[in-house]
């Protein structure tokens, strides 16, 4: 069962459950509700205990209360409240949907969550009004639980739960590195080996704090940070025709498309990984190149190039179990036309 409808729910206690925290004991009992939701719950006099001394409910707003021997429990659940963010019909591309879970392919240019500078428009305005019938809510809210973000900019697959049973299963897999995540990024330069781990801290830039930054290990800030890499292509632009005296024509630097695949899941990782083993990426704002080295390319494809204003990286495939059928289940999502685009112009420069 994962659709939360107001109810009532009795638990009593067993032996097992002596000396578990309130909370705990709950989840355990309640699989298809998340321990913060009843966290909230026990907050808000929505579960009452009647003890072996008593012989009456009274409410308990401890979370943190022990278990006794023979405590009898009533959780009641109220009615989904209305969700903050305006439910807004915005054309959405699904890739897959059922009944606990939805995944999208995000176009470039779409925020996620509303926020003070985009109030709307955003990914969870178009899936409330999309998934509408079908959430049962995360933590009393009629609303999608995002699993994992990508920025702004960032085009690709993102996962969306519509009830607390499985978003809490899905935000597990999440942590346990479990959920498969893989991206392309086109990038300056070619890696070099082609293939290989990057594995550093990533937090947030002491000198700037709207960037991300690697950080020493021994900082005490920022988190473990672990990227895999995988060159796919090489755009090497033709070989351009002697001159005369036999000197060769200077030819553009090379650019390489690249397959990124997450152990972890940090702020602008891919970008910040990438950038910090020399081959950023292409139209990256923040961590790219502040003069890209395009004077030797074909008028043509430096104009392409200069034109690309964000970050040319696709989160094109996304694997993870089911958390109701126990499947594993995994998408992938074709480049969107503006990275062709890019990269036919590149490999007709």
């Amino acid at each position: 069962m994962t659709n939360i409808e107001p109810t009532t729910y009795n638990i009593f206690s067993q032996e097992e459950d002596i000396g578990l925290r309130l909370d705990k004991f709950l989840a355990s009992t309640l699989e298809m509700i998340s321990r913060s939701r009843l966290k909230q719950l026990i907050s808000e006099n929505q579960v009452y205990l009647c003890s072996s001394r008593s012989n009456s409910y009274e409410t308990i707003n401890d979370p943190s209360y022990r278990v006794k021997p023979e405590d009898r429990f009533r959780v009641e659940i109220p009615d989904l409240s209305d969700p903050l963010p305006e439910a807004q019909n915005i054309p959405l591309d699904i890739v897959y949907e059922d009944e606990h879970l939805i995944v999208v392919n995000k176009a470039a240019g779409m925020v996620v969550h509303p926020a003070p500078g985009n109030p709307d428009g955003t990914l969870v305005n178009a899936l409330l009004y999309h998934c509408r019938d079908s959430l049962s809510g995360i933590n009393g809210v009629k609303r999608p639980g995002i699993v994992h973000r990508i920025d702004k900019d960032t085009s690709g697959l993102m996962l969306a739960a519509k009830d607390d049973f499985t978003h809490q299963r899905l935000a597990r897999q999440f942590a346990k590195h479990s959920l498969e995540r893989a991206y392309k990024a086109i990038v300056w330069g070619a890696p070099n080996p082609a293939s290989g781990e990057i594995y550093t801290k990533i937090g947030r830039d002491p000198r700037n704090r709207l960037k991300m930054a690697v950080l020493p290990f021994e900082s005490s800030k920022g988190k473990e940070a672990v990227t895999h890499y995988q060159l796919l292509q090489r755009l090497e632009p033709p070989r351009q025709p002697f001159q005369k005296g036999g000197a060769m024509k200077r030819i553009p630097p090379s650019i390489s498309i690249v397959e990124c695949r997450l152990e972890t899941g940090r702020t602008h990782q891919v970008r910040v990984h990438m950038a910090h083993i020399g081959h950023p990426l292409l139209g990256d704002p923040v961590y790219g190149k502040n003069n890209p080295p395009v004077k030797n390319f074909s008028d043509q494809a430096r104009e392409d190039i200069l034109s690309f204003k964000r970050q040319a990286l696709h989160a094109f495939l996304i694997g993870f179990k089911h958390p109701v059928t126990k499947e594993h289940l995994t998408f992938e999502a074709d480049l969107p036309n503006d990275m062709k685009r890019l990269i036919a112009a590149l490999k007709n420069n």
